[in-house]
């Protein structure tokens, strides 16, 4: 798993990146109560505003970590956003990327390194 400074976590599967928000973002926007996630096949340039994401605290824009092409959303999170608070590094996923170039990641934190960032 890796991480971007803007919270995210992104999983390799296969030639796809999930990505969603880490456990310490879902923890400082309280809680969740709704998420807009981009249509499917939309193509995507890195830190374009993706999802909206609103809380009872704050409403925010989730970006694009990497260029890519949407390929899959996470509606279960459209349809009970608290389910961002309740798993956020798993279940809890926003959308699948299709990426051209996996290598973008290596520039990226791993959980040693997150855990650095945010404390």
């Amino acid at each position: 798993m890796k991480f971007t400074e803007e919270h995210e976590w992104l999983e390799v599967e296969g030639d796809l990146v999930v990505v969603g928000i880490t456990a310490h973002a879902a923890e400082q926007l309280g809680d969740v109560v709704f998420v807009e996630l981009p249509e499917v096949g939309r193509e995507v340039s890195k830190d374009d505003e993706v999802v909206v994401i609103e809380s009872v605290k704050a409403a925010s824009d989730i970006l694009a970590p990497l260029d890519g092409e949407i390929v899959e959303v996470n509606e279960a999170i459209v349809e009970d956003p608290g389910k961002v608070n309740e798993d956020p590094e798993g279940d809890a996923w926003f959308f699948k990327l299709k990426v051209e170039d996996l290598s973008e990641l290596e520039d990226m934190m791993d959980e040693a390194a997150y855990k650095k960032f945010i404390s």
